[in-house]
């Protein structure tokens, strides 16, 4: 049940991604109208938030989907035996590191909340919104990585996938 949970979770958050990447577009598009209208309009900081806000976001779904970085070139090398530990270890390290940034961002936005920060232009956004957006993301890609470091000690093979492995599992048309 709760696998079902977390996988509605990160779909989400990819699709949150997107609709803060149209964000940009409609902020970028605004700003175009306003001024061959005449109207001086200021979208940079709400393209701002929403570059934010789509960043952390997607970095959960984009774990799960295989899509980060990963670089095996040593990985790939090692016995299958020591492949399991640097595995382990690196979820471990990823969740620590992660978890200790998400910790300190949700920090960041509650004081920015407290004491009523808000940003020097034109729109004068608190700065806890966008704070807010990069927190939740941080702690979803935190989630993503405890989940699928404790799939790991549970004895499971790691689950997110190779782009080009799943490339190639594809039919030809």
């Amino acid at each position: 049940m709760i696998r079902g949970v977390l996988e509605k979770f990160y779909e989400a958050c990819g699709y949150l991604a997107a609709a803060f990447l149209v964000g940009i577009g409609l902020a970028i598009v605004t700003q175009i109208v306003g001024r061959m209208r005449g109207v001086t309009l200021d979208a940079t900081e709400a393209a701002g938030l929403c570059l934010a806000a789509s960043t952390f976001f997607g970095l959960a779904h984009t774990f799960r989907r295989g899509a980060h970085v990963r670089i095996n070139l040593i990985v790939d090398r090692l016995p299958k035996r020591w492949r399991r530990g640097v595995e382990l270890f690196n979820c471990l390290l990823g969740a620590v590191v992660v978890s200790f940034l998400a910790w300190h961002v949700a920090s960041l936005a509650l004081q920015s909340r407290e004491f009523n920060d808000v940003s020097p232009g034109l729109l004068a956004m608190p700065f806890w919104i966008p704070q807010a957006g990069v927190a939740v993301g941080v702690t979803a890609l935190a989630i993503a990585f405890i989940d699928e470091l404790f799939w790991l000690i549970g004895g499971g093979e790691h689950r997110y996938e190779t782009p080009d492995e799943v490339e190639l599992d594809r039919p030809v048309a």
